[in-house]
């Protein structure tokens, strides 16, 4: 097995926060971003690759593929952590709206993942881990198109885990709750105090929280776990 490991939307808040326990860990971590950024600088390791990426592009995809393949460097860990939002009421959405969040949350995962599973089946060896949302779970209001998105993802990761199990690659979701990162910025500290009350750890998580259990589904530990959603939310939503 080789320990490489390709994460998308690594550029800052859970991804990076990801890409730097796996550089620990000693992975070669490969990240991805829409944008242009150094992913070595930011975790301060030197081995560690950036890429841009953009979700909705095939191309874009495609050629990601070539140069990682090109360069002896396909991953056996696929994090599919990249994604947006688009949020509004939804009698108030536009097309745009549903159709940009699907088309990178979904598709993109879909394209991402199709293109990198191949050497998988082939080594008999993969780590698949989506990073869903707990409004995947539970809803949010104003968010119809990002908790379709990453309601979607669940169905995607336990099917794919069926289909893949013989072949000795796993297929998990992490779900991840209200966690301090830039997609919670929004919220002044009233709405935080008030979003607390209902979560049973009575705070926000941190990103580490969360890359703790990616890394967790990618290790020797869990090579019998498959099919699984893993909500890292302090207990917001049980089921």
């Amino acid at each position: 097995m080789n320990k490489i490991v390709l994460i998308t939307g690594a550029s800052r808040g859970i991804g990076l926060e990801t890409a730097k326990l796996f550089a620990k860990s000693g992975y070669q971590v490969i990240g991805t971003s829409r944008s242009k950024f150094d992913l070595g600088g930011l975790i301060k390791n030197t081995d560690a690759k950036s890429f841009e990426l953009d979700l909705m592009s095939k191309s874009s995809i495609k050629e990601l593929f070539s140069k990682l393949k090109s360069e002896d460097l396909l991953p056996s860990v696929l994090v599919n952590n990249g994604g947006i939002t688009k949020d509004q009421l939804f009698l108030r959405m536009k097309d745009e709206d549903w159709d940009d969040v699907i088309e990178t949350n979904l598709n993109g995962l879909f394209r991402v993942t199709k293109a990198f599973i191949k050497p998988m089946v082939k080594n008999k060896f993969g780590r698949i881990i989506n990073i869903s949302s707990v409004a995947g779970l539970m809803g949010n209001s104003g968010q119809v198109n990002y908790s379709s998105s990453k309601s979607a993802i669940i169905g995607f990761s336990r099917s794919l885990a069926k289909e893949l199990g013989s072949r000795n690659i796993t297929s998990n979701v992490v779900a991840p709750g209200f966690i301090e990162t830039d997609m919670t910025t929004f919220l002044n500290d009233e709405e935080k105090i008030e979003v607390s009350k209902n979560i049973p750890m009575k705070r926000f998580g941190n990103v580490d929280d969360v890359a703790k259990c990616i890394l967790f589904l990618a290790s020797d530990e869990a090579n019998y776990i498959t099919g699984q959603s893993i909500s890292v939310d302090g207990g917001l939503f049980m089921y």
